[in-house]
């Protein structure tokens, strides 16, 4: 029986949830290799090797005939990217040319770049403010109120009609933002994480995590 294509280095209640949730997003081919952050196996040789940071996640790609060795991605927006763009079959991104395109690179962008800094910035103030001027994102409430704008023109993912990788992205992090307490949903937002929910790949990632 050949392997899967994909290793998924991956921890409970973490960042990796997405991947978990990508995955059968994509229904791809993969296994699972179980990290715990309490114990420190991801800061262990075998693993460092794989990602020097020892940060979860991390994917390894055996390739379509299973024969290739040490190709890694690292960084959530990478693996999403990434995943997308080698399974175009499972139709998480839309394609070179397209006009969804620019949306659809910019919803990426947007978790790593501009929602989880501004987030960060507001649950871990600074000791000293830091000019405007010298930071690449706006204020969390601003960063939130560009996606509920956004959802409420059209909706009920990121890109309208079309799930991508995208809503993985920023739909994961704002999961975990609301599950915290951290913020108030808009009434579009809460829609889109409604609609979120709802998607069996969704709930197949959550029995997964739950196992």
């Amino acid at each position: 029986m050949a392997s899967p294509r994909f290793v998924l280095h991956h921890a409970p209640q973490s960042r990796s949830d997405r991947i978990v949730w990508l995955m059968e997003e994509a229904r791809a081919s993969y296994e699972v290799v179980r990290h715990d952050l309490r114990r420190g196996t991801q800061k262990e040789p075998a693993f460092l090797a794989i990602n020097p940071f020892g940060k979860v996640p991390a994917i390894e790609d055996r390739g379509p005939e299973g024969d290739w060795r040490g190709v890694v991605v690292t960084e959530s927006e990478a693996i999403c990217a990434y995943v997308a763009d080698v399974l175009p079959d499972a139709n998480l991104a839309p394609p070179v040319g397209s006009p969804l395109r620019a949306a659809y690179a910019t919803w990426m962008s947007y978790c790593p770049s501009v929602l989880e800094p501004a987030f960060t910035d507001q649950v871990f103030p600074r000791a000293a403010e830091v000019p405007r001027s010298s930071i690449g994102w706006p204020e969390f409430p601003q960063a939130l109120a560009r996606i509920e704008q956004t959802l409420a023109g059209g909706g009920p993912y990121l890109l309208g009609g079309t799930f991508s990788a995208a809503d993985v992205m920023v739909g994961s992090l704002l999961q975990w933002i609301v599950m915290w307490g951290k913020a108030e949903p808009g009434p579009a937002v809460a829609r889109y994480l409604g609609a979120l929910e709802a998607r069996e790949a969704y709930r197949r990632a959550r029995a997964a995590a739950a196992a």
